[in-house]
């Protein structure tokens, strides 16, 4: 045991892969150089979601050491991230995305922060765009009320407002690090300890909400969030659901009905029957009135139909999720 636990690695690094081949050899390039410069032992663990634009392939070809597994079909992000935890050895399980890439010293500093504070339970970095423009990085827990002022348009009038703007805490400095609610999973790195008591991601959750509820857990286990400041991450965003072979319109309904299954079987995990029934009557009542609206003005036509759209959606996902009390079958 002692001589397992010698070799152990550093970090397990995990991406889950769905259609990305390019992006994805640009950043096992980019992560593999790194590891090698900050000198941390390592290994790299790629699940690939049933790609079809032979991701597995190249991954073979160009990174032979990367341990893969290749999935016959979309198992959601919650259940490949699984997957690759089993495999895992490392210290610190580090979750990539695909389209993200971490700076100079991102895992040296990542790692000598948690080492610092065995109380952090999982911390994110800093995410910016390619242009380095700011992406929300740190969250407050969801909530009615948070809900509301993000449905409302209140949260992105008064971003720099403590109340309207705590939902993605817009009004805090973002090159100061904190305890937080909980870090997008573009990039986080976890504590392997912490894993192995709580388990990892909740199944349940096909895609959205997975990282949420795992902060959620970590926290009510005694543990912090961080949110690293000093850790920055360029991170691109969306690059998979691109590539599904649906067109644009059907493409984002496919999201959104994804996004409200799993908001919904969040809220009736963590809240119970009552507040998920109310988060739905809230999102209802909302878009029955932007319809309603919108439909006064004929230039407003395709505002009142996507509002028609979410209505129909909303109705779907609370049928096929019994009210938030099932996941749908898989694949959804």
């Amino acid at each position: 045991m002692e001589n397992f636990m010698s070799t152990r690695p550093a970090v397990s690094v995990i991406i889950v892969s769905f259609n990305t081949c390019d992006l994805l050899q640009e950043c096992l390039r980019t992560l593999y150089q790194q590891l090698t410069d900050e000198a941390i032992s390592h290994e790299v663990i790629v699940v690939d979601n049933h790609s079809r634009d032979e991701s597995i392939v190249m991954v073979k070809k160009h990174f032979p050491d990367v341990i893969t597994i290749a999935n016959t079909e979309n198992k959601g992000f919650a259940a490949a991230n699984n997957q690759g935890y089993q495999r895992a050895s490392g210290e610190f399980i580090v979750l990539l995305n695909s389209d993200a890439f971490p700076h100079k010293s991102a895992f040296s500093r990542s790692i000598e922060l948690m080492q610092a504070d065995n109380k952090i339970g999982l911390a994110g970095a800093q995410l910016v765009g390619k242009d380095g423009t700011w992406q929300p990085s740190a969250r407050q827990f969801p909530s009615l009320l948070n809900h509301f002022l993000t449905l409302s348009g209140l949260a992105a009038k008064f971003p720099h407002s403590r109340f309207f703007g705590r939902v993605d805490r817009t009004w805090a400095d973002v090159e100061q690090s904190s305890v937080v609610d909980w870090v997008p999973g573009a990039f986080s790195i976890i504590r392997r300890d912490v894993l192995e008591k709580l388990g990892f991601f909740d199944e349940v959750f096909f895609l959205y909400y997975e990282e949420v509820d795992l902060c959620r857990r970590i926290q009510a286990a005694g543990y912090s969030i961080h949110y690293f400041a000093d850790v920055k991450v360029i991170h691109l965003g969306g690059e998979s659901s691109k590539t599904l072979s649906l067109s644009i319109s059907d493409t984002g309904t496919q999201i959104m009905l994804w996004q409200l299954r799993s908001t919904l079987l969040y809220y009736r995990k963590h809240h119970g029957g009552l507040v998920t029934w109310l988060w739905l009557q809230l999102e209802k009542r909302w878009h029955q009135l932007r319809a309603w609206k919108n439909k006064r003005h004929a230039e407003n036509a395709e505002k009142a139909a996507y509002s028609d759209e979410i209505l129909r959606l909303l109705d779907q996902a609370w049928t096929e999720t019994q009210g938030g009390k099932i996941s749908p079958p898989r694949p959804w």
